[in-house]
């Protein structure tokens, strides 16, 4: 007896469903599977088979076939289990096809039965309701992971023996719950991050970060040991806008097939922040593998990827950096197929100006010119012009230091960015963009036209400064993120002045 099962396999972060077809016939006894199986998928026969047994159902000596339909697709992981225990169920008569019907089934088998969580559900359900598909039934973990998905029904088994009883219709289980539709910020969320108040003067920092965080720029911060570069990184955080509904869904994706949605937690609800250490090798940065998984880059998406110690990181690793800073994507290609990534992330970096970390201070500087030129050289031409925002953190005065002024906290500043983002929402509605950093050179001609006086300001800034003409749609994007900020809708020339102070510092240490 012939019975086909819907299940799903992910690939990049796009999934297809996949047709599990089961044939039960008299013959020599067998059980094969076929349609490009990996070899966690070939592993499911001894799975499916002691299960089974465990639950009390014994496969009779037949030949059992399956196949996984598209053929031409390779097949990976682990969540065909129980579509293939449900197909062999209904192939022997112990279940109904009419059950599965409409029904996307997912989930690994346990030795005892148990039904044990899978990645990459999320990407999966989300194409099964888009396909029309009504109902999913998974192990109990990733129930509300389906859930997120409102347009169908996820309902979720502790075992295969009640999922079993489910679809006879002996047990009712209640549906999971949706989590409502609002995405909570920091504070609401219960969190308790680092704080903007903990850090004393740099005033100048501060404004760089709140201007990066308003627009999603890139943002490098160069100084001596033990002037704030990293404090001021790890509360960048603090101070950024709250993920819509649709970007969480985006990294909740990710974090899905990556298998690191927390127990409980299906959906993200803060904007991620990954800091790796500068050993990271290429391949953890960029992504990829046997079976091709997201790496840092995307992990990152729409958070923050600080690279503390820049120059630190393999000069080939950071290049890695170049064309999804660009193109917002990562794209891998296997023998398997290409995999495309999201990587639409804020870079944040720190460095010091030369291997001991007080050059031009030549009475504390200890380095050579040529050693200071070699540092510094390990951070590229082409990473450092994708920079939108360089500035210099100077040495905290004692004054600074002692002073019992009270600091503005991140609820503050975070006030004034929330105010610049949905200006930023008003004005690319409907174009798909989220931040001014997003624009493109046609949305900066539109959205970042200048008057006669900022045109003529700004072709003399691009003589004396010989800017690159990505340099120079970078210093538009920041400018009108601190038009943004003064509430103004038009880019004056003191905008512009600020934006290109912030190239600056670059061409102090890179001459």
């Amino acid at each position: 007896m012939l019975s086909t099962i819907t299940s799903g396999a992910v690939y990049g972060v796009h999934s297809h469903l996949i047709q599990v077809e089961v044939d039960v016939s008299q013959g020599l006894p067998c059980f094969q599977i076929v349609g490009l199986p990996g070899s966690e998928v070939r592993e499911a026969r001894e799975r499916v088979k002691v299960a089974l047994k465990n639950v009390g159902v014994r496969l009779p000596p037949m030949c059992i076939n399956i196949n996984l339909s598209p053929a031409d697709l390779p097949k990976n992981g682990t969540m065909f289990d129980l579509p293939v225990a449900v197909g062999i169920l209904i192939s022997l008569g112990k279940l109904k096809q009419e059950m599965v019907r409409d029904m996307l089934l997912l989930g690994e088998l346990g030795l005892s039965g148990e039904l044990k969580p899978v990645r990459g559900v999320l990407p999966i359900v989300r194409e099964a309701a888009a396909r029309g598909i009504k109902r999913c039934l998974l192990p109990a973990q990733n129930a509300g992971e389906g859930a997120l998905i409102e347009e169908l029904l996820s309902v979720g088994a502790g075992d295969v023996s009640e999922a079993v009883a489910y679809l006879s219709g002996e047990k009712q289980i209640p549906p999971a719950k949706s989590l409502p539709a609002g995405v909570c910020t920091g504070e609401e969320c219960g969190e308790e991050g680092p704080d903007f108040a903990d850090i004393n003067g740099q005033q100048g920092l501060k404004r760089a970060a709140e201007v990066a965080a308003a627009g999603f720029h890139n943002l490098l911060v160069i100084g001596a040991p033990g002037s704030g570069k990293t404090m001021l990184a790890r509360r960048i955080p603090s101070i950024l806008p709250p993920l819509s509904r649709e970007e969480s869904l985006e990294v909740s994706t990710i974090y899905s097939i990556c298998g690191r949605l927390q127990p409980g937690e299906p959906l993200k609800r803060t904007r991620p922040f990954l800091h790796p250490h500068h050993t990271v090798t290429d391949r953890a940065m960029a992504g990829g593998g046997r079976i091709p998984m997201p790496g840092v880059i995307s992990l990152a998406h729409r958070g923050v990827l600080f690279l503390d110690e820049l120059p630190e990181f393999k000069r080939e690793t950071l290049d890695i950096l170049r064309q999804p800073l660009e193109d917002r994507q990562v794209q891998i290609a296997r023998s398997s197929g290409s995999y495309v990534y999201p990587a639409d992330f804020m870079l944040v970096g720190a460095m010091n100006p030369c291997p001991c970390g007080y050059y031009p201070d030549r009475e504390r500087c200890r380095c050579t010119p040529y050693e200071v030129k070699r540092y510094l050289n390990r951070v590229s031409g082409p990473v450092l012009d994708r920079m939108d925002i360089c500035v210099e953190a100077l040495p905290v005065a004692f004054s600074d230091i002692t002073a019992l002024r009270q600091e503005e906290s991140s609820s503050r500043i975070r006030g004034r960015v929330m105010a610049a983002r949905k200006r930023q929402e008003r004005r690319f509605a409907g174009t798909g963009l989220h931040f001014n950093a997003d624009m493109g050179v046609g949305e900066v001609e539109r959205f970042c036209a200048l008057g006669g006086e900022q045109l003529r300001y700004m072709e003399r800034m691009f003589s004396c400064m010989q800017l690159t003409a990505r340099a120079y749609h970078r210093i538009l994007k920041v400018a009108r993120t601190i038009a943004d900020l003064e509430g103004s809708e038009r880019i004056e020339e003191i905008h512009l002045a600020e934006a290109i102070c912030y190239r600056q510092s670059d061409r102090k240490y890179w001459v």
